[in-house]
């Protein structure tokens, strides 16, 4: 009897160890699907990290060049930043200015911006490059003094900015002021030296308002400016000057007359004379003597003139006091025209120069000059004398006499000696 062909293939299936040739489909209609989106075909693990691999290199290479250049530019820009701030805090600020030394007067008044000055520089000639120091000035905060400034057309940027704020550290300048000097004599030094504009300083020596404040009696600061040397800052403002120079008068006046209260006494006593008078035949002193031992003498010539009832016009016959009238009078003394230096006859003559002793009794309205401590002392302590003239010998010294006639003999003596000599 024969078996049914379906159990023999039946057992046979059964049997075989062998898989199907022919894949399963994953799901219905899968060949119809695109082929980027046929992602489960089975793949070995190593294959795919290189595939992915590939796909991340391939995804970020525009992104990664894109920042590349991002960063070439921020630092190429840093480097220029940099270079620039380099030649503007460093090289530019020590740079020379366009000229060769030549002084400028500046004015800075209190409501002028950063722009302002900058200009004012500009148009001054003390500036290579405006826009430049207006950069330079933005970075370090320039905050100029008001007042008048005395500037150089050779300083450098940064020299510009320290003497336009008047610093503590900014340079210096060793001013030394020779006894018997005059303010305009300083002033002129003072303007050589780079400290202070000239005309800017005698305008201070006679500000009313200073004179109060730092205590001095009269039209200006002459006679109070004490002679020293002093250690400036240049383009200083020069009311401070003047504070400077009669602090140190202030110093030295009370210690002279700590030492010699007597003889303060005395000329308080007998002439009525308070610290100004002492200034002023002070000054008188210093401009007459040449020698240190003859100060005193010189003081009690004019003191003996003053005090000696039979010396009857007090004239004390001063050729330097009449000089002056010509420097603090100027225009107003007709006999000054054309004035030199040295007084002329008409020049002691002339009654509307109030400080020729010539023609106006006792001293003259005020100090004719700066004296130092040997003069302040010998007119509070003069040596005890009847002389009440005196006349250059010639060498320096001079011939004091006790008459008239004695005088009018030494005074031939030095014009003989004097021709000969000629």
């Amino acid at each position: 009897m024969s078996r049914p062909s379906s159990s023999g293939s039946g057992a046979k299936k059964a049997a075989s160890p062998r898989t199907p040739k022919a894949e399963p489909r994953a799901t219905p209609g899968a060949d119809d699907a695109p082929a980027s989106a046929r992602v489960e075909a089975p793949r070995s693990s190593k294959g795919e990290r290189r595939v992915r691999k590939r796909r991340v290199r391939r995804s970020s290479s525009p992104e990664g060049g894109g920042r590349s250049l991002a960063w070439i530019l921020v630092l190429a820009l840093g480097a220029a930043v940099a270079v620039f701030a380099t030649y503007l805090l460093v090289v530019f600020p020590s740079s020379a200015g366009p000229g060769a030394g030549k002084d400028v007067e500046l004015v800075i008044d209190r409501d002028d911006d950063p722009s302002a000055i900058v200009a004012k520089l500009d148009r001054a000639g003390l500036l290579r490059s405006p826009r430049t120091f207006a950069l330079y000035a933005r970075m370090v905060g320039l905050r100029a003094t008001p007042g008048v400034h005395l500037l150089t057309d050779e300083a450098s940027p940064h020299e510009l900015v320290r003497r336009l704020e008047r610093e503590g550290h900014a340079t210096r300048a060793k001013v030394t002021i020779p006894e018997g000097w005059n303010r305009f004599d300083i002033a002129k030094r003072l303007q050589a030296l780079h400290v202070a504009w000239g005309q800017a300083f005698l305008d201070a020596t006679a500000n009313t308002d200073l004179l109060r404040e730092i205590g001095v009696d009269g039209d200006s600061a002459e006679g109070y400016l004490f002679p020293a040397t002093y250690d400036l800052p240049l383009d200083s403002d020069p009311k401070d000057v003047v504070r400077r120079l009669v602090a140190e008068f202030d110093r030295r006046f009370i210690q002279l007359e700590q030492n010699h209260r007597l003889g303060r006494a005395q000329l308080e006593g007998t002439l009525g004379w308070g610290r100004r008078e002492i200034v002023t035949l002070a000054s008188m002193v210093e401009k007459e003597a040449a020698v240190d031992e003859e100060r005193a003498l010189i003081a009690s010539v004019f003191l003996n003139r003053l005090r000696d009832p039979a010396f009857k016009r007090k004239v004390l016959q001063c050729d330097p006091t009449s000089a002056y009238g010509c420097l603090a009078l100027r225009d107003r003394v007709p006999a000054c025209a054309g004035f030199a230096g040295k007084p002329t006859h008409a020049i002691n003559v002339d009654p509307l120069n109030t400080y020729s002793t010539y023609v106006h009794e006792g001293l003259p309205p005020g100090p004719i000059g700066n004296p130092g401590a040997k003069s302040l002392q010998a007119v509070l302590a003069p040596a005890s004398t009847k002389y009440l003239y005196f006349v250059v010998r010639g060498d320096r010294r001079h011939a004091f006499s006790e008459t008239l006639e004695e005088h009018n003999t030494a005074v031939k003596d030095f014009r003989e000696r004097t021709s000969r000599e000629r």
